[in-house]
């Protein structure tokens, strides 16, 4: 196949970046080809896998897919990464923005750290009772790019995520395209730590940079927390969100800052 790829990582959120402006892979061929290039064992690996494509709105246009090979709107990990990319491969300058179907992005990039500009938050849900397995569970929603129903809890790392992240990803209140569900500790600083069930990954992914957003601007509305909110993802990596003071009524600008990571590059073989 003789396919030049790059793999990154956001937080441990990691992708597989293709430049197809000039196009290597067909719109027939995209959601089977990244199926095989995101299967763990057998091929790359990654939580999803972004194809960079012509605009003339931005620099240019992201194509994304989770590993299911279903789209996404948004990712905000994956919008950091490949925003690093184009800079890197001279396709766009460190101010730069990007089309998503979720709207346009826009980024600076620092070398490996990257802040992104994510486009309004909206379908605010609060204090929603939700059942799973018979046991009830309160939850606010938001939707940053793609939706977030966001479950606090004092015992984060005891939580069931597997089960409760399920049970909620696939609630009827989220029907027909289902949620991605946080799983958020607010701690006595102030500070988040985060675990995200991920749809389309079908289970806990090391980061989710969406739903770290969604956390910050719940938590700021139910605990009075303040720009910047720190939040430690599942990868180890500190998240930073940061908004404006009238962010509280869903109103005003909301970016997303941490490191990058270009962990190899490489040429695709054939896909079995």
């Amino acid at each position: 196949m003789n396919l030049k790829f790059t793999k990154m990582s956001g937080s441990g959120n990691d992708f597989v970046v293709i430049d197809n402006r000039e196009p290597v892979v067909s719109e027939s061929e995209k959601r089977e080809f990244v199926r095989k290039v995101c299967a763990r064992r057998t091929s790359v690996g990654a939580d999803g896998l972004i194809f960079i494509e012509n605009s003339d709105k931005a620099d240019f246009k992201w194509d994304f897919y989770n590993e299911d090979g279903s789209s996404a709107e948004m990712c905000g990990n994956g919008g950091r990464c490949v925003a690093r990319y184009v800079v890197e491969n001279s396709i766009a300058d460190k101010a730069l923005s990007f089309e998503t179907t979720a709207g346009l992005i826009s980024a600076e990039v620092e070398g490996a750290m990257v802040k992104i500009k994510l486009t309004q938050p909206f379908d605010l849900r609060e204090n929603l009772t939700l059942s799973v397995d018979g046991e009830s569970f309160s939850i606010d929603s938001l939707n940053t790019g793609v939706p977030h129903a966001v479950v606090f809890t004092d015992d984060i790392e005891n939580i069931d995520l597997p089960r409760i992240g399920k049970g909620i990803r696939y609630h009827d209140t989220f029907a027909p395209a289902g949620t991605n569900v946080c799983f958020v500790q607010v701690n006595p600083d102030g500070s988040l730590v985060v675990r995200t069930y991920e749809r389309g990954v079908e289970g806990e992914t090391l980061a989710c940079g969406t739903g770290v957003v969604a956390s910050a601007l719940l938590a700021s509305r139910k605990h009075g927390l303040k720009s910047p909110v720190s939040a430690l993802t599942r990868g180890g990596e500190v998240l930073k969100v940061y908004f404006d003071p009238e962010q509280e009524s869903l109103t005003g600008d909301v970016y997303l800052q941490g490191l990058t990571q270009i962990s190899f590059t490489g040429v695709l073989g054939d896909l079995e």
